[in-house]
């Protein structure tokens, strides 16, 4: 049997909520809401009492994948490793497969956004690079070839 019925989000924990909106936004996401929450909830669930925190709630275009951004109000926010490569343990990267991905990378670069390494190509089906975006996020960014 299985428990799960289908993929609903990614969650990730940042310090400035309108920086790293804004980058997911402009790559083609689309703002779903935006709320503080706090309470019995979110105490119960994240195990920190007194609690608050505003998230953002991003969708694909295709509405299928949810991306949700979070940022404490309290307590304070504990800061990560901003520099992690891949293979460091946690949250690896989030991925987009996206429709061009040379003007993608140059969008980014614009925005002063750099790639980890460089742009790799998979068997002849797929180009794929790694974006650090805002707060250190590894963004993975494919285009599907051939």
């Amino acid at each position: 049997m299985s428990y799960v019925r289908r993929f609903d989000h990614v969650g990730i924990t940042v310090a400035d909520l309108d920086v790293v909106s804004a980058f997911f936004v402009a790559l083609g996401l689309e703002v779903e809401g935006r709320a503080f929450v706090e309470g019995e909830f979110l105490e119960t669930v994240c195990g920190i009492p007194d609690s608050r925190t505003e998230i953002v709630m991003l969708k694909s275009p295709d509405d299928r994948a949810r991306l949700e951004l979070a940022s404490f109000v309290r307590p304070d926010s504990v800061p990560g490793s901003p520099a992690a490569m891949a293979n460091e343990l946690g949250l690896r990267n989030v991925s987009f497969e996206v429709n061009d991905l040379q003007a993608a990378v140059d969008w980014a670069a614009s925005e002063g956004y750099g790639l980890v390494g460089g742009i790799g190509e998979y068997e002849g089906a797929w180009r794929m690079a790694y974006v650090r975006g805002p707060e250190g996020i590894i963004v993975s960014l494919a285009e599907r070839i051939g």
